[in-house]
């Protein structure tokens, strides 16, 4: 074997340097981590407790950004499945329209709804009661004792739940009482004509928060184009409780809400 040869077999069989290996490493988990929040999973917290008890101020949870596929080219190697009802989804805020104020920037901002009303119903919200096509959506709801953004609501059953209550909603007891009381209960449609019931569009969705007496959701500024959705939400992977860690360097490490983490988002 001629000593050219030699030396290019001891190239080639050359180890890396330690160097070389942790950045390709690196290299290799930043463009893996880019292609999976790009495509495939994204992290979201929430602001706001207009979802509570499903998910709280300050849970950290991922989205499933392919379950839905786009309307047009779907990858056939995913498992995807259409928008249902009772989907928890994060979309981009659609806005007011019509010259009514915003309260958030519109196109921008990520909201989290369950989805209530599908392409082509009707939807007509009245004493605290959702109802689809004239009939009466079955959903779970609590009454909740305590307004409290931080901690889970508490709450009480108003009745046992049946199996085909898929999901849990809550009202305020102020609300439940008057419309035991047979007393009239602010509806919160400001979309559309007041009073009537909502058309959902063509490729469009209405959605509503689970904490129905504290959410600004599509009862307020109407619907939610499929263009706007960008997921499912998944799971929590992690919960910081707000009030404990108020003040502390590096609260929120100090202070998790053990019970929340790992929890599937219903």
């Amino acid at each position: 074997m001629s000593k050219e040869v030699k030396k290019v077999e001891a190239k080639k069989t050359e180890p890396k340097t330690i160097f070389r290996e942790y950045f390709e490493s690196l290299v290799t988990t930043l463009v893996m981590a880019i292609f999976g929040m790009t495509f495939v999973v994204q992290a979201v917290t929430v602001p706001t407790g207009s979802m509570q008890n499903s998910i709280l101020i300050d849970d950290f949870f991922l989205v499933n950004k392919f379950i839905f596929p786009p309307e047009k080219n779907p990858l056939f190697f995913l498992p995807q499945r259409n928008i249902e009802r009772g989907d928890i989804i994060v979309f981009k805020y659609p806005g007011f329209g019509d010259g009514r104020p915003e309260q958030a920037p519109p196109f921008v901002s990520n909201y989290i709804k369950r989805v209530i009303g599908l392409p082509g119903e009707t939807v007509e919200f009245k004493a605290n009661q959702v109802f689809i096509n004239g009939e009466l959506l079955p959903e779970h709801r609590l009454v909740s004792k305590k307004v409290s953004y931080q901690a889970e609501l508490v709450v009480t059953e108003v009745a046992p739940k049946e199996d085909k209550e898929k999901y849990s909603v809550v009202y305020s007891e102020e609300s439940m009482n008057k419309v035991k009381d047979n007393l009239p209960v602010t509806d919160g449609m400001n979309f559309g004509v007041k009073g009537k019931k909502m058309l959902v569009p063509e490729n469009q969705y209405l959605v509503m928060g689970d904490n129905r007496d504290y959410s600004e959701d599509g009862r307020f500024w109407g619907f939610v184009p499929r263009d706007f959705v960008i997921g499912r939400a998944m799971f929590t992977y992690f919960s910081c409780d707000r009030e404990l860690a108020k003040g502390e360097t590096l609260g929120c490490f100090r202070h998790p809400r053990f019970n929340r983490i790992g929890k599937f988002i219903q």
